[in-house]
């Protein structure tokens, strides 16, 4: 068979077979280099895009306040991870059990903020940085605000115990509440709770202080009060939930919690979001009744006293 290339080339002189074979070695090095830029570009893309994770919180609950810090500083969080990430909400609003079942599940959600126990620890991974400093436990009383006197004169802790008090039928505080003597009747209704005090059928509802102030605004239609003198305290750690599926997601969301401690940013999104209500509170002038928590599991770093709220410091 003829090699007309090489009789093509044995026909040009020596010089010019040397230019063309150095413009070809040329045009394969760029082209090359262009390609492995391209594949590194590709690369960098890739490692940069952010994974989405969904929280438990729903859009259609966008306006409601008690959201507001934890979703703010579940962002603030994974910005200080030093991993890619983005956060967004749930399509749809779900019960407390629902929610904590597609977590675990790893279906439609990624992360939950909720009241820890020793089964959500089992079924679910803690990332145990209380993020609320406790604040969940520190209890003032909604009531009606037609019965502010009665609670004024109250005279003892005991009082208050035997007047009927209410709680989600599936939130931890039930089971504290009834093991501390109190006299709480269950619901399955956040609403309802809210009806059932209107409607008298119970005397009070006790709510955190990250709560009760959004709430007395949600419900102004219904005469509601926080109840002067009396507030209730027992350690009640909120942390981040995500499945045990997803260890690096909760190892991201602790070190960037663990960063926003020591930088100082979670302290200022705190009493951005909760000094007005701890100021209004005036803890230091009430009668604090506190209660046990027998529901705690070992790991709870209680002995961690920068993590948890000081009424005496303010934070």
């Amino acid at each position: 068979m003829i090699n007309i290339k090489k009789i093509f080339l044995s026909a040009l002189p020596e010089r010019n077979i040397r230019l063309n074979i150095l413009f070809f070695v040329v045009i394969i090095a760029v082209s090359l280099l262009a390609g492995a830029q391209s594949a590194h570009a590709q690369f960098v893309a890739t490692a940069q895009t952010p994974q989405t994770v969904i929280y438990a919180w729903a859009a259609s609950m966008a306006k409601d306040e008690r959201g507001h810090y934890p979703i703010s500083l579940l962002k603030l969080a994974l910005e200080k991870s030093g991993a890619s990430y983005e956060i967004q909400p749930s399509k749809h609003d779900m019960p407390q059990w629902r929610t904590l079942r597609h977590v675990q599940m790893g279906r439609e959600l990624d992360v939950v903020w909720t009241f820890t126990t020793p089964e959500r620890e089992q079924t679910l991974l803690p990332i145990r940085i209380p993020i609320d400093r406790g604040l969940l436990g520190w209890r003032l009383l909604l009531i009606n605000a037609a019965d502010a006197e009665r609670f004024a004169k109250l005279d003892s802790a005991e009082q208050l115990r035997e007047l009927r008090s209410g709680q989600g039928h599936d939130w931890p505080d039930f089971p504290i509440l009834k093991a501390n003597g109190f006299n709480v009747s269950p619901s399955s209704s956040y609403q309802g709770l809210f009806a059932m005090l209107q409607r008298r059928r119970i005397a009070y509802f006790p709510r955190s202080m990250t709560e009760i102030e959004p709430e007395v605004r949600a419900h102004q239609n219904q005469a509601l009060v926080v109840a002067p003198r009396w507030v209730l305290h027992y350690p009640a750690p909120l942390y981040f939930f995500v499945s045990r599926e997803k260890p690096a997601l909760a190892a991201a969301i602790e070190r960037g919690l663990l960063v926003a401690i020591k930088d100082g940013s979670m302290r200022r999104l705190f009493q951005l979001h909760f000094g007005e209500a701890i100021a209004k509170a005036d803890l230091n002038h009430r009668s604090v009744l506190t209660l046990s928590n027998p529901f705690l599991t070992n790991a709870t770093p209680l002995q961690r006293t920068d993590l948890w709220f000081s009424p005496t410091l303010g934070f």
